[in-house]
């Protein structure tokens, strides 16, 4: 069938959070907390370990008294801070106030970076007709992130887990998309990063299109394939 509906993924796929090096050293400097530099990535290198960064790798081990936030997380905001918040707090920091404030950061737009080819095949779909929704595993509004960066008016609708209490690869998340852009899944494709998560989508209907998640100066044109894909 034509695909006339493309269901994209945030983190990773249209989207890549800044290291954890940048991220600790631009709350380090609000707060004037001055580190020797070895120091400064030590902490990013540890934070990292403990997946402490939203949008960033996943914890080399969950602890267990953390499992259960960690597979639940995605399903309400007091859950996904609270999860984060406990894990960067396993990292000794100079001050007790820097954990909210790198969760704080986390959230902001220019935090995020769309990869290079995301404004051209996100305008290139918008330009055949092709509707896109953003499906996203997360605990917070990502739509200002969007609007900073000037995507939002080539987005149509927004599937978030933490709205609708589903994650993917539930089918519900998929569905609720699919209805927002009116389409039956078997017009649409998903796009991400990740084969469980986003390819749940073909449980539904959905063809699946995955990216790698690198960073952004190694994944030039991963999303361009894409418009292959489309009428």
């Amino acid at each position: 069938m034509a695909i006339m509906g493309v269901l994209c993924d945030f983190s990773g796929t249209l989207m890549r959070v800044e290291p954890a090096e940048r991220w600790l050293r631009t709350v380090l400097d609000r707060h004037g907390t001055r580190l020797p530099d070895e120091e400064v990535v030590r902490l990013a290198g540890a934070l990292e370990a403990a997946g402490a960064l939203p949008g960033g790798g996943a914890p080399r081990e969950v602890p267990a008294e953390l499992a259960g936030l960690w597979r639940e997380r995605d399903r309400d905001p007091s859950g996904h801070r609270e999860l984060y918040l406990r894990l960067a707090r396993r990292v000794p920091l100079p001050s007790p106030e820097l954990y909210e404030a790198l969760y704080e950061r986390h959230m902001e737009p220019d935090a995020w970076q769309p990869y290079p080819d995301t404004r051209t095949v996100l305008a290139a779909l918008r330009e055949r007709g092709v509707r896109v929704a953003v499906v996203s595993n997360i605990g917070w509004d990502l739509r200002p992130v969007f609007r900073e960066h000037g995507l939002d008016r080539f987005v149509n609708a927004y599937a978030l887990s933490f709205e609708h209490h589903a994650v993917k690869p539930e089918p519900r998340l998929f569905r609720i998309a699919c209805a927002e852009l009116g389409l039956v899944p078997q017009h649409t494709v998903m796009v991400g990063d990740d084969a469980r998560a986003d390819g749940g989508a073909a449980a539904v209907g959905c063809a699946v299109h995955l990216v790698r998640h690198l960073p952004v100066d190694e994944r030039p044109d991963g999303l361009l394939p894409v418009l292959d894909l489309v009428g």
